[in-house]
């Protein structure tokens, strides 16, 4: 895990918010670490609303995406509701072929100047994940469309068709955007106690599509727990959850102008 830019502890991410909008590809896409984090903000009374581009139909071998696509979003939305969240929405791309294009910017779009959130959260956009693995194509369409939305959500001449057929008003309101997952983390959030339980219960949720994977015995709790520990040693604490930062509103003045 990173340390600080000059080698000691990670800061804490800022908490002086109250909506946020997470974006992800699939279904457990949150589940894998996020979810222990939004467990702890929905606890402080903050508004938290999902987004996926698909239904995950492609993610179970042993079942015809058909079937899938309504099992996962079951858990998806179960999950959702285990760690606070009860706003579920699906823009029904592909599993599997999610392209990082402009329909699916202006989707993205849409749903930011619905909900107006000051924070997004989305995942890993970069070819390779820190494991070492190669990132799955989806999360790297949806994370890139993801911090592209974040600008295009504010300018009004970027798809003003939003504001002329459908109402929807310029939302220049997002001051960052949070990546999980990523390889270099400037940020972190403590998940210690309750918050990391109710992500474990949110991951618990797709049994479905562990047992798919050939993980009919999988517990979360070993694996989430673990990945909470590593990142607890970067901020100083027992469990958290990383995150890079996108800063689309900087906080406070330039340092130019700071006295």
């Amino acid at each position: 895990m990173s340390s600080g830019a000059m080698g000691g502890l990670l800061p804490a991410v800022p908490e002086d918010w109250h909506t946020a909008l997470a974006v992800v590809a699939h279904p457990d896409d949150i589940e894998y670490g996020s979810a222990s984090a939004i467990a702890r903000w929905t606890a402080q009374g903050k508004a938290i609303s999902y987004l996926l581009a698909s239904r995950g139909e492609a993610g179970i071998d042993a079942i015809d995406p058909i079937d899938a696509a309504p099992l996962r979003e079951q858990e998806e939305r179960t999950g959702a509701r285990a760690v606070g969240v009860e706003t579920v929405e699906f823009l029904d791309h592909r599993d599997g072929v999610i392209e990082n294009s402009i329909a699916l910017r202006r989707e993205i779009t849409r749903a930011i100047r619905t909900h107006r959130p000051e924070v997004l959260i989305t995942g890993n956009y970069e070819v390779k994940m820190p494991n070492g693995m190669t990132n799955q194509a989806d999360h790297r369409a949806v994370g890139l469309a993801t911090l592209d939305a974040a600008r295009d959500a504010g300018n009004r001449w970027i798809f003003p068709e939003l504001i002329e057929e459908e109402g929807l008003q310029p939302w220049g309101g997002v001051r960052f955007v949070m990546v999980a997952g990523a390889s270099t983390p400037t940020h972190g959030v403590e998940v210690t106690g309750e918050a990391l339980q109710r992500g474990i219960e949110s991951l618990r949720a797709h049994a479905q599509y562990t047992s798919g994977l050939g993980r009919a015995s999988f517990d979360p709790a070993p694996f989430l727990s673990w990945f909470a520990t590593q990142g607890g040693g970067a901020m100083g604490v027992s469990s958290a959850v990383l995150f890079d930062l996108h800063w689309i509103i900087p906080p406070g003045p330039p340092p130019w102008v700071r006295t």
